[in-house]
């Protein structure tokens, strides 16, 4: 099956070129001042913990106390995401999920990470099959949250939405962003938690609409099923009980799909984003499917 695919901040660490030449080299240093990157933390192996679509790395500010006495954790924006000046953002180039995975390998090769456990959520699961695929050697383990390799509907496979429904989705994004937001901001959430709310509005309104639905329309047209048996690494897909955008049967088709030893996580709680509405029990998850030997 086809697939579509703020100033520098880099702490503890030395930013290193990638490949031979001096404009890589300096390419790779623009690269992680454009997508604020950071290393931060004192452990000796590295972390990777890359948002989904409507986030930046904040989302991770729950989380990332707990990881920084044993990890070097680097945080980084996806090129779509508000925190990054959209001038950035080339609608020729973002065109499939493949650009996102240049810049992800791109960012690693200039901090000189050469292995990491990488965490992706949503969009960012994505990215980091496609990325292992292409660099099995650097992804020592990926842990997929939230995590779909197609949104839509196909014959017997079940991705949570229609064509029609996705169509509905993207014309309200464009007649009235605002008020879509603040529709979908609750709903992706699920759970009772105001302040998740807040926080997941506000990284949607720094998006640009018309960025947002590009992307919106990026990911909903992805299709990765065919590829997920040449990933290699062992894998850990987390799934809340009740998550409006991946039903359970994602989460297990990806287990059974997947190339790498793979196991799954269930959460009791609710919602697309449990790094923000239950940080607690997803630090628990998360530390175990770092840790646990598979």
């Amino acid at each position: 099956m086809p697939y579509q695919t703020s100033t520098l901040n880099v702490e503890r660490s030395t930013t290193m070129g990638f490949g031979s030449s001096d404009d890589t080299a300096t390419n790779g240093r623009k690269l992680l001042e454009i997508l604020n990157v950071r290393m931060v933390g004192a452990g000796r192996r590295v972390l990777v913990l890359s948002h989904g679509f409507g986030t930046d790395q904040s989302a991770w500010n729950r989380v990332l106390p707990y990881f920084l006495r044993d990890y070097r954790v680097v945080l980084y924006d996806l090129v779509c995401a508000g925190s990054v000046n959209p001038d950035h953002f080339d609608f020729r180039h973002y065109t499939t999920l493949d650009a996102y995975v240049d810049d992800l390998l791109a960012v690693l090769d200039a901090l000189g990470v050469d292995r990491c456990y990488f965490v992706g959520h949503s969009v960012s699961a994505m990215i980091g099959i496609l990325a292992a695929i292409r660099r099995p050697l650097l992804f020592i383990k990926l842990i997929l949250v939230g995590a779909s390799p197609r949104f839509l509907n196909d014959g017997d496979y079940h991705g949570g939405f229609e064509r029609e429904e996705i169509e509905e989705v993207f014309a309200a994004m464009e007649a009235n962003y605002e008020a879509w937001v603040r529709g979908f901001a609750p709903l992706s959430v699920g759970a009772d938690v105001p302040a998740a709310v807040r926080e997941f509005s506000r990284t949607l309104f720094n998006m640009r609409p018309d960025i947002s639905l590009f992307v919106s329309r990026t990911v909903f047209n992805s299709d990765l099923r065919g590829v997920l048996g040449l990933v290699r690494a062992p894998c850990v897909v987390i799934q809340t009980a009740n998550d409006v955008s991946v039903p359970p049967s994602v989460a297990a088709y990806l287990k059974a799909h997947l190339g790498g030893r793979t196991s799954l996580e269930l959460l009791h709680d609710e919602g697309h984003l449990p790094h923000l509405s239950a940080p607690a029990s997803f630090v628990h998850v998360l530390h175990r499917a770092l840790t646990t030997t598979q």
